[in-house]
C-alpha cells in the first residue's frame, strides 16, 4: 500500500482500553509522539471494527478509488459513501479521541475496546468481537509467518 505518509509512521501493538461514556479513548502515547493528533475514523465496510487514519492515509484512500478499474459512476457512488460515513477526530490534551455516538452504537463499541495497529492506520475493536477475530486469524498469521520465514 503506497501512501504519502512517512515510512516512519508506524501503529503497531495491541492496546486494550476503556471507553469512557461520551465514546472517549486514550491513545497510545507512542502513537501520538510521531505527531500526528489529527484523525478520520470510517467503520470498516467488510469487518466490524472502525478504522482510524491519518488525513494522508485518508487522501490516499480517495486516490486508490479513483486508480481503480471500477467504471466512474461506481467510482464516485464508493467515493460519496466514503465521506458519508467517516468523521474527522483529533486528539485532545490528554491523548483522547471522542468518536461519533453513531459509529460506536453501529460497531458495539463501548466499555472494553482494543485498539489495534495496522501500520499506517489503526483499528478500534469492541474487546469480545477482537478476542474471537484474533483466535480466528491466529492460524493464517502463523502460515503466512512460516512461508516468509519469520
Amino acid at each position: 500500500m503506497s501512501s504519502t505518509l512517512p515510512s516512519s509512521l508506524i501503529y503497531a501493538g495491541t492496546f486494550e482500553r476503556v471507553m469512557d461514556g461520551k465514546h472517549r479513548v486514550t491513545i497510545p502515547a507512542a502513537w501520538l509522539a510521531q505527531g500526528v493528533n489529527e484523525f478520520h475514523a470510517i467503520p470498516n465496510p467488510s469487518e466490524e471494527c472502525l478504522i482510524v487514519m491519518p488525513a494522508q492515509e485518508f487522501q490516499a484512500v480517495e486516490e486508490k478509488i479513483h486508480q481503480s478499474s471500477a467504471a466512474p459512476a461506481e467510482r464516485r457512488k464508493a467515493i460519496r459513501q466514503f465521506y458519508s460515513r467517516a468523521r474527522a477526530v483529533n486528539a485532545d490534551a490528554h491523548g483522547r479521541i471522542l468518536f461519533s455516538d453513531e459509529q460506536c452504537a453501529a460497531l458495539h463499541l463501548q466499555g472494553e475496546v482494543v485498539l489495534v495497529g495496522g501500520r499506517s492506520r489503526f483499528e478500534i475493536w469492541n474487546a469480545k468481537r477482537w478476542h474471537v477475530v484474533a483466535n480466528e486469524e491466529h492460524d493464517s498469521f502463523r502460515n503466512i509467518a512460516h512461508l516468509i520465514g519469520l
